[in-house]
């Protein structure tokens, strides 16, 4: 997601630059080096996959909130809230905190359409806009901090049921001798429709199987942050079944 991300800001001549653990083979302004990266950064935008890499990169190998320049950090990760609104008292106060996790998929990314779910106060998003702006198509403005982080995996427990039902549809399809393409223009049009049966040919997971490391595997991880934000006294019988369904995708078979 960041590639694409830093891409977009680059293309609307924003003084943007990235930094990864790994090499990357790309002609954008990206760095290895936390150092490099670091010098004179004012603002920076974390998308890491979890809660442990977020600590890494802000107070492990990266250690951003060390740096004189910053002014503001974005969390665009998709993570428990409670663990977000728990950044505030880690992080110094003189730097603004933002929570701006988006949706969309990768396919989002590199068409500059994502949407974003902001948790922050509105001078630091006003400031902000023009970031926003390059990278996606809606900003929804949700409330102080951390509230982006409850929308965006309340958000995600829906589209976690949806992935569920969908692919147990599409299986059940498959076997019935139903036309794929015909059956997903029904969907498209009718009561069915979702998010994943409108991009099945076009999110790059969305017939993928569940593996750890794999985006269906960040699904599994975005449950677990909306189950551990969850009101006292909440019903996790549906989430939890979900979850469980989720865990055992398998690769979608070809039709021929």
């Amino acid at each position: 997601m960041g590639h694409p991300m830093l891409a977009a800001m680059v293309a609307a001549g924003l003084p943007a630059r990235g930094y990864d653990i790994a090499e990357k083979d790309s002609n954008l302004p990206i760095t290895t080096s936390p150092t490099e990266a670091a010098d004179g950064i004012t603002t920076l935008i974390s998308v890491v996959r979890d809660d442990q890499q977020t600590d890494d990169v802000l107070f492990g190998r990266g250690n951003f909130t060390t740096s004189p320049t910053l002014r503001t950090i974005v969390i665009s990760s998709t993570l428990s809230p409670k663990y977000v609104r728990s950044l505030r008292k880690r992080v110094p106060a003189h730097i603004n905190l933002v929570d701006a996790p988006m949706s969309g998929a990768v396919i989002a990314a590199q068409e500059a359409r994502l949407s974003f779910m902001l948790g922050g106060d509105d001078a630091t998003l006003d400031t902000l806009q023009p970031l926003f702006d390059a990278m996606g198509a809606h900003q929804h403005r949700m409330g102080p901090f951390g509230n982006g982080a409850q929308a965006k995996v309340l958000n995600n427990l829906l589209a976690a049921g949806s992935t569920a039902m969908t692919r147990l549809v599409m299986e059940w399809a498959q076997q019935a001798n139903l036309d794929e393409d015909k059956l997903l223009h029904l969907i498209e049009t009718s009561s069915g429709q979702n998010w994943l049966a409108s991009g099945w040919n076009s999110i790059e997971f969305a017939q993928h199987g569940y593996e750890e490391d794999n985006s269906i595997g960040i699904l599994v991880k975005d449950i677990n942050a909306a189950l551990d934000a969850m009101p006292d006294d909440a019903d996790t019988a549906l989430p939890e079944a979900v979850r469980e369904v989720i865990l055992k995708l398998r690769p979608v078979a070809s039709s021929l």
